[in-house]
């Protein structure tokens, strides 16, 4: 069965994508189609945070993008010296508090020791920090995104703890998007499943998928791979067959195979 997954995919530098090769073991013919672009932003303003840890009672990461940031900014010889010297031994005396596996491995690329990796999303991941963290505390340091989602921000207001958010990338669409879902469709025909990565993914994607797949789109089980993208697929009239327990490759596959087999999930 093939499954189109709205995604980038992995560094080619490390192996093939995470989600292709559990999907595989599973019967699944699943290909990538890279559906957002990124600008990187305000990475002076970053660095100038990150080298005052004093200032900080910990990071949070959301998202691998905001890791990205912090490795253009060692990208530069002397922040790179600075970082490995002093700032990431000090940065680690802190907690970094972290969404889900693939931004906990990032930020172990970088140095630091990741908290909350099992939360998953959003809101139990608010949970994990309220659980920590004692309310009017030293701010947490929040490098994001411009399309945040103000779950985790209002959920910390709420019990008192401070946050500090700085964007450091904007979202866009993929420049190749259009053509390559045309593509997909025209040499592959219609998937089985489609699976949404993000809600940004469900605004660029919904209306090309709609016109591709024509009469035949009631054929296609849509899945999510979070509850926050799930939500979206909802708002935009979409059925989702299956949302992924967890953001993981093994936690989508087994939810894909149980939608797919029993057309529910």
């Amino acid at each position: 069965m093939k499954v189109l997954l709205l995604k980038d995919p992995k560094d080619k530098d490390s192996g093939p994508d995470p989600y292709v090769k559990e999907l595989g073991l599973y019967g699944f013919e699943a290909t990538l189609i890279p559906v957002l672009s990124f600008e990187f932003i305000s990475l002076e303003s970053l660095f100038e945070k990150l080298s005052h840890p004093e200032c900080y009672g910990g990071l949070v990461f959301t998202s691998p993008r905001a890791l990205e940031a912090i490795k253009i900014c060692l990208k530069e010889n002397s922040k790179n010296e600075a970082w490995s010297k002093s700032l990431k031994q000090r940065w680690n005396t802190k907690p970094a508090y972290v969404v889900g596996k693939a931004t906990a491995s990032l930020v172990e690329e970088v140095g630091l020791t990741p908290q909350g990796e099992k939360s998953g999303n959003a809101e139990k991941l608010a949970e994990y920090i309220c659980s920590r963290e004692k309310p009017n505390s030293s701010a947490l340091l929040f490098p994001c995104g411009a399309l945040k989602r103000e779950v985790l921000p209002t959920a910390l207001r709420e019990k008192g703890v401070l946050l500090e958010s700085l964007t450091v990338y904007q979202t866009a669409q993929h420049a190749d998007l259009q053509d390559s879902l045309s593509s997909y469709f025209s040499q592959q025909g219609i998937p089985a499943s489609i699976v949404f990565f993000s809600p940004s993914g469900v605004r660029f994607c919904l209306q090309h998928i709609e016109k591709l797949s024509g009469e035949f789109i009631s054929r296609i089980k849509f899945s999510a791979i979070g509850p926050a993208t799930a939500e979206a697929m909802e708002a935009a009239g979409v059925p989702v067959s299956c949302t992924a327990r967890s953001p993981t490759p093994q936690d989508l596959a087994a939810g894909l195979q149980e939608a797919l087999s029993l057309q529910s999930c």
